[in-house]
């Protein structure tokens, strides 16, 4: 790829995630194809993409598909499916994906490459995404706060991670170019799991809430609530030999939402919407992991719970 020139970019996934990056993006002059369900295809199809940011209001011409073959000619691959639909977006998107291509993983979670390497033998590049949007209408999302994405590769044997910085040196200055700040990881396992603490801490209490995040870090007994979850995530993540970060891990949950004060959690949406959550993926995993390793999550395990209730009765 040269540096004057767009890679052609497919997403998979053409809700808030990817809409607000294919957005940004396409907004920038990059050939950007939206995949994702029906109605938000037909409005971005007749309208274009209508994307709300903090910064500005634009509609956004983009093409738009519901399935995955007109990625076949993409030479960047942006997965923002749920994390509950990755195994089925990676089977589709298979056949379809050129040589050479780059898929990325802009998804919740920390064991999406793994799932995608599983069933479809792609190699994805996982990346962490901080940014509050949600779609209002079909076609039409809105950005309330960040906006930035970490990536990295998880393989550090034989040489590959040395071999594939530039790739990722040049992906982050496609989307820093885009006017989204980008940084390639030293340690992304440690940046996912950072991220998973913060998805756990919120998402859960935001859907059972219908409180926005500072909302939540103003309320007492909401704080005392997301520390404990804090506290019994980063036990299983030390349990599991992550080198998390040496920094206060409350203290920079609260921070979050000092950049994302009104934003409400993915979980939140999927619920006020009638849809599944992925909070199997979030407290469910902590859960799930803590059992496999000997560490007791009680918090988790009751957030996953009342959310699962919540998701049977929607």
């Amino acid at each position: 790829m040269q540096q004057d020139t767009w890679p052609r970019i497919a997403v998979m996934g053409a809700g808030a995630v990817g809409c607000y990056f294919g957005g940004m993006l396409a907004r920038a002059g990059a050939p950007v194809t939206l995949i994702g369900r029906r109605l938000h295809v037909e409005a971005m199809t007749r309208n274009g993409l209508c994307l709300e940011s903090i910064h500005f209001q634009q509609q956004i011409p983009v093409s738009a598909f519901t399935d995955a073959q007109p990625a076949c000619e993409a030479e960047v691959v942006l997965l923002c499916v749920k994390t509950l639909d990755t195994e089925e977006a990676a089977k589709a998107l298979a056949p379809h994906l050129a040589s050479g291509a780059v898929v990325v993983s802009l998804q919740n979670g920390v064991d999406n490459v793994e799932r995608i390497r599983s069933v479809a033998k792609i190699e994805a590049i996982p990346a962490v995404v901080y940014v509050a949007a949600e779609m209002t209408a079909p076609g039409c999302v809105k950005h309330t706060g960040s906006g930035h994405l970490i990536i990295g590769d998880l393989s550090a044997s034989d040489g590959k991670e040395k071999s594939l910085r530039p790739r990722l040196e040049a992906l982050a200055g496609r989307f820093a170019r885009a006017g989204v700040p980008c940084r390639v990881s030293e340690n992304i396992e440690a940046d996912l799991w950072t991220k998973l603490i913060m998805n756990c801490a919120y998402n859960a209490v935001s859907a059972l809430s219908r409180a926005r995040y500072a909302g939540m870090v103003s309320n007492p007994w909401a704080r005392a609530v997301m520390r404990q979850v804090i506290e019994e995530t980063v036990a299983v993540a030390r349990a599991a030999d992550v080198r998390l970060p040496d920094i206060d891990m409350v203290e920079a949950g609260w921070r979050l939402a000092e950049t994302m004060p009104g934003a409400i959690s993915s979980t939140a949406q999927d619920l006020a919407r009638g849809k599944r959550t992925e909070i199997d993926s979030l407290n469910g995993y902590v859960a799930r992991r803590g059992a496999e390793l000997g560490v007791e999550t009680p918090v988790n395990r009751t957030l996953h719970a009342l959310v699962k209730l919540l998701e049977e009765g929607a």
